[in-house]
């Protein structure tokens, strides 16, 4: 029987198999994606569900990027019931004691500090000398020592990095007290080969080793994120860091749900262990979904809508004789349920809770009463109510709880006459305000109207609508993105009018640039 490694270090006896850590940085890494910003209150809601499902380290931000991050990563670190909280720190000393005050509070705190090792990196952008770097190594790494006892250590780029120079650094950073080594493909370079036999190399080459736990941090440019990942572990990596949906800068992050359910479902050959509830992955991709309004793919792997659907005819054939033939997972070890046609106009509050506790949704009393007025107009307009468009529904509701521009009612003139015109009333801060605008098109006369009553400079990059379910009623969902002053942030809307849920969709979106500090002027007078 092998030791189990704890986060913070200690071990203790558990399975025949060995233990992977699994660090989420989709408060830190995730959060970086263009467009994915989330708000203070989505930020604890997700930790907390980290913490619930077993994810060993919780990155939650980089706390000298703002005070927002900085309140968050200190409030989560407050928050932790089970898992380490770490804080990204460069390798700087007030981004280092910055990240030291916000996870101080955190049961079990991490400092995670980086600096870049890669000849392109050191040449291009540091400006600094092979020595130099190893002089910041040690200074700064003993500097976050110094606050706490769980420092993880990153290797910028080190899949660029020549194997000498990177076991010179590595021997640096545990000897000036770093407790895990970090050493990953930050631009999604490697495959699997190379990145298995640089762990291999430094685990055998670096004289000690084995006082630190050595960690995969993957990106998918080319699609080898998760790939790399296990073979990671294969060279010696005991922690992996991926994120919820593989959200992450440019392609993204390994992602979690297929790290956790590569290593159950091939356990005969990827014999290791994560601690990680799987029955929690789709509620908590769906959190992300939503906090982000990034949808997941159709044919997303573990949490995609088709991961556990067929439609070719040899396919349901084998799955009505017997389901392993073509699912090597249940829907339920991931927390899926499967699309039914219970739920309709006269349900009532009692299995319409009940339905969405087994969707993976938990709502409060004020947020289920009015998913559940929601509902019930919706059953009323709509034949069928498919799981797909209670879970539309209840994202946009949650979406929209904290907005502070809502939508009250819409009516829009379009056809062949035109010019179209949309009459808009708005709830801007607890003040009703009606526009009549016009347009080159009903959603440009919609989106205008919104611009007439809420002024602002933003420009529009997407503009996306596709069906939640089959049918002429079916629910249309609405992808917008806004990008103003560098940022860019994506909202989305469901309803079975296109042309409402385009203006859920926009509000979602200006309702996030609102938070990061989009001055609202409010022109017309209140009702």
């Amino acid at each position: 029987m092998t030791d189990t490694i704890r986060a913070n270090g200690s071990a203790t006896p558990a399975s025949t198999k060995d233990r992977v850590l699994i660090f989420d940085t989709t408060l830190r890494d995730g959060e970086q994606c263009p467009g994915a910003t989330m708000t203070f209150e989505e930020k604890l809601e997700i930790a907390e569900l980290l913490d619930t499902m077993g994810v060993d380290i919780i990155e939650a931000g980089f706390p000298i990027a703002s005070e927002g991050d900085f309140e968050a990563v200190s409030e989560i670190a407050r928050r932790s019931k089970r898992s380490t909280i770490a804080g990204l720190a460069r390798a700087i000393t007030a981004d280092i004691a910055r990240a030291g005050e916000a996870v101080r509070h955190a049961g079990r705190p991490r400092i995670h500090t980086f600096v870049s090792t890669s000849p392109i990196h050191l040449e291009h952008q540091m400006r600094k000398t092979q020595d130099e770097v190893l002089e910041i190594i040690t200074r700064t790494v003993a500097q976050a020592r110094n606050l706490v006892e769980d420092v993880e250590w990153s290797a910028m780029d080190a899949t660029r990095t020549p194997l000498d120079y990177l076991c010179r650094a590595t021997e640096a950073a545990i000897r000036a007290g770093a407790t895990t080594i970090n050493l990953p493909d930050t631009v999604g370079y490697a495959t699997p080969d190379e990145y298995r036999m640089m762990f291999a190399s430094v685990r055998e080459r670096v004289p000690n080793a084995d006082k630190a736990i050595f960690s995969a941090h993957c990106h998918n440019d080319l699609g080898l994120a998760v790939a790399n990942s296990l073979a990671a572990i294969e060279g010696g990596a005991r922690q992996v860091e991926c994120t919820l949906n593989g959200i992450g800068e440019r392609a993204g992050n390994a992602a979690l749900e297929e790290v956790v359910m590569a290593l159950r479902v091939r356990g005969d050959v990827l014999p290791y262990d994560t601690g990680i509830d799987a029955t929690m992955l789709m509620r908590a991709s769906k959190t992300v979904s939503n906090a982000c309004s990034f949808p997941v793919q159709y044919n997303k792997a573990i949490v995609g809508r088709n991961a556990f659907a067929h439609e070719s005819g040899i396919h349901q054939d084998g799955m009505l004789k017997n389901q392993s033939t073509y699912e090597i997972m249940t829907p339920a070890s991931v927390g899926v349920t499967k699309t039914s046609l219970v739920m309709g106009k006269h349900s009532g509050r009692a299995a319409f809770r009940s339905k969405l506790k087994e969707m993976g949704y938990d709502l409060g009393d004020n947020q289920l009463e009015d998913a559940f007025t929601r509902f019930k107009a919706l059953a009323d307009r709509k034949k069928h109510v498919y799981d797909e468009d209670i879970e539309a529904l209840v994202d946009d509701n949650i979406a929209t709880a904290h907005d502070r521009v809502k939508l009250v009612s819409l009516t829009v003139i379009a056809g062949t006459r035109g010019p179209q015109r949309a009459t808009m009333k708005l709830d801007v801060e607890g003040r009703i305000v009606t526009e009549e605008v016009e347009g080159n098109g009903p959603i440009d006369a919609i989106f205008n109207a919104i611009k007439t009553i809420v002024p602002h400079e933003a420009s529009l990059e997407l503009y996306d609508v596709h069906a939640v379910t089959e049918g002429t009623d079916a629910q249309a969902e609405v992808t917008v993105r806004l990008t103003h002053e560098g940022f860019s942030v994506t909202g989305r809307g469901a309803d079975p009018d296109t042309l409402v849920s385009s203006a859920k969709a926009y509000l979602v979106a200006l309702n996030k640039l609102m938070a990061k500090g989009v001055r609202l002027h409010a022109q017309a007078a209140a009702e």
